[in-house]
């Protein structure tokens, strides 16, 4: 949910973790104390039972912490499936209309008739979102460095700066927007709803970050606004097409169903823009800028070979998944990892940022190396078909921020009112940070 900590309660610090009974990734104060838990499930238990906690109260769910078994899971959506697929069959074998129903939201109903499948999942890919934040989202490079600029020259006559709500923030927010064609001026609306769409992942309880009732029920006022919000604007950009997404997405014809996509369908497309295209690259800006800091040489060399820059990218999100972990998958049939039997009907909580860091996978395996070999394996924005489709988005606007505040900051410090405490939730993300530089 950002920066804005009026809106979130008091951060909660917890007791790090000294053994394996003291590991708890999903309590309250969990993420000060992640990367200590990780060592410990790494060595005692890299496949951890959660008993009960499966789909029904007599199964369980597991989590996984092991890259190789991770790969393994995320490379194999038939013996792996998951859960939302299953959730889809029912939806779609009712009799109601997906887009009438208030107990789930406009992009799953989307994906009832535009990607319910495997093959249609990658259609869906090809067509509608690669040529924006797929591969093709090299287009919007010059736009991404006009707002890298434009949001730093805000504050560079300062001398400081709280670095998220400033910038690691709204840099991924405008850029979004302007993909899309939200209209600049409700950029802040744009914040609201996208932090309506994460709701779950902040102030969710347990592995499947599940809300209360009153959480569900407010959650479900924003979303109604949003969808309000955003059918409007469809209506506007088929009325009046421009250089942008939602345009583009009034005007195709998707080939698997060789017709046009109607305005609840592209309202669920821009649902799923938001929720991956906002928070993830925010989190990922703020947790490299504390990695600089933290490894001034790295900074110096960065500032020598520009070429370098990449390597640091994909070692920042190594380290520092924006995203930790997620419920996502089911077994099909009975497994075992790592001599763990998992019984089929089980819930796989993968942990990505554990397995960013398993000493199996890499040698020094939580040293910030720019020289790491194929560093691209990281698994932050998981892989196999159904890898993040803002993949390629979220790396151009990395490597544009850098190379930004390369160009114009010699060098920045830690101001001396940080308390380095996270929002809870299942994201890593730095309630608000502090800094002074020197230009």
């Amino acid at each position: 949910m950002g920066s804005e900590e009026s809106s979130s309660p008091a951060p909660v610090e917890m007791r790090c973790p000294m053994a394996l009974e003291d590991v708890d990734l999903f309590g309250p104060g969990a993420p000060e104390q992640w990367y200590a838990a990780y060592d410990i499930l790494h060595a005692e238990a890299p496949v951890h039972r959660l008993p009960g906690e499966g789909l029904t109260p007599e199964s369980d769910a597991f989590v996984l912490t092991r890259h190789e078994d991770i790969a393994r899971v995320v490379k194999d959506e038939v013996r792996y499936p998951p859960i939302a697929s299953s959730l889809l069959q029912q939806v779609m074998r009712s009799d109601r209309d997906p887009f009438e129903r208030s107990d789930i939201n406009v992009m799953f109903a989307s994906m009832t008739t535009l990607r319910p499948n495997p093959a249609l999942w990658r259609s869906h890919r090809k067509e509608l979102t690669d040529p924006w934040v797929g591969p093709g989202a090299g287009r919007n490079r010059e736009m991404i460095e006009r707002v890298a600029a434009e949001r730093a020259e805000a504050w560079l006559e300062r001398g400081s700066v709280e670095f998220i709500g400033e910038y690691a923030q709204p840099v991924p927010h405008t850029v979004m927007a302007n993909i899309l064609g939200w209209p600049l001026a409700d950029l802040k609306l744009l914040k609201t709803f996208g932090d309506g769409t994460v709701v779950p992942f902040v102030y969710g309880a347990g592995h499947r970050c599940v809300l209360d009732a009153e959480g569900i029920a407010a959650q479900q006022v924003v979303l109604q606004a949003f969808r309000d919000y955003t059918a409007d604007l469809i209506r506007a950009k088929r009325a009046a097409p421009a250089d942008d997404m939602i345009s583009f997405l009034t005007t195709v014809t998707y080939s698997p169903l060789e017709r046009r996509l109607t305005d609840d369908e592209i309202n669920g497309i821009v649902y799923a823009m938001v929720i991956g295209g906002l928070e993830t690259t925010q989190y990922a800006l703020a947790e490299q800028m504390q990695l600089l800091i933290e490894h001034p040489d790295v900074w110096r060399t960065l500032k020598r070979d520009r070429s370098k820059v990449r390597a640091f990218c994909e070692e920042g999100m190594r380290l520092r998944a924006p995203t930790q972990g997620l419920s996502t998958r089911l077994t099909s049939r009975d497994e075992v990892f790592q001599g763990v039997e998992v019984p089929a009907g089980s819930i796989l909580h993968m942990r990505w940022a554990a397995a960013n860091i398993d000493p199996k996978e890499w040698e020094d395996a939580q040293s910030l190396n720019l020289e790491r070999k194929a560093a691209t394996r990281h698994l932050t924005f998981s892989a196999g078909p159904r890898v993040c489709p803002g993949a390629h988005l979220s790396r151009l606007e990395q490597n544009v921020v850098w190379q930004t505040l390369l160009d114009r900051v010699d060098e920045f410090h830690y101001a001396t009112d940080n308390d380095f405490l996270h929002q809870p939730g299942i994201m890593l993300s730095t309630r608000r940070l502090n800094l002074e530089f020197s230009r």
